[in-house]
């Protein structure tokens, strides 16, 4: 259990994919401006992330290992996060389709979304079991959810704020991507090892 919280904690915040390993960081710049599309991308992100953890460890464990294709490997690896971002780009559209307006191009960019490849690779190099690598899916789908409504909150709050001339729109959402990447690179070293 203790191991399982390390994993979840370790992947959502101390190795943080977008502030800590800058995974994912189009849709952190470009979906972050209104904190509703900042949930729904994030929380289609995490689904996208835990859907595909799964698949691709098992079809890599008992499809391409056991007839020793694993040459085969990230090309069906993309084939299958292409397949999941699919089935829930048409469930957001039929559920919500406000959000689905809302997300624009970037819910088809979850493809192409380095993410979630990063992961299935991740979870491939650490040899992670099934459950640990649905750990670390979840774990690295809420730390991006979390960063991303963060640093949407703040957005919106910027754009009412007094800020300089030099520094408004894009290159104070720089500034502040890079305070909040020095703070979470901060929690280094809390969980004994880089996981």
């Amino acid at each position: 259990m203790i191991e399982a919280l390390i994993l979840f904690f370790s992947a959502a915040i101390v190795n943080n994919f977008v502030l800590v390993r800058f995974l994912g960081l189009c849709p952190f710049i470009g979906v972050s401006s209104q904190l509703s599309a900042a949930v729904g991308m994030g929380g289609a992100t995490t689904f996208v992330l835990v859907l595909t953890a799964i698949c691709c460890y098992m079809v890599n464990s008992y499809v391409l290992m056991p007839l020793d294709l694993l040459s085969w490997v990230l090309i069906v690896d993309i084939v299958i996060i292409a397949t999941a971002v699919q089935v829930v780009e048409i469930v957001i559209k039929r559920l919500s389709y406000d959000l689905y307006n809302a997300l624009g191009i970037y819910l088809p960019l979850i493809t192409t979304n380095c993410i979630v490849l990063g992961l299935v690779l991740l979870n491939n190099t650490l040899k992670h079991s099934l459950l640990n690598s649905f750990i670390y899916a979840l774990g690295a789908g809420c730390g991006f959810t979390l960063v991303l409504t963060m640093f949407a909150a703040i957005r919106e709050r910027l754009a009412i704020s007094n800020v300089p001339a030099p520094f408004k729109g894009t290159a104070i959402a720089l500034i502040t991507a890079g305070l909040m990447s020095l703070a979470f690179m901060g929690f280094a070293g809390f969980t004994g090892s880089a996981v």
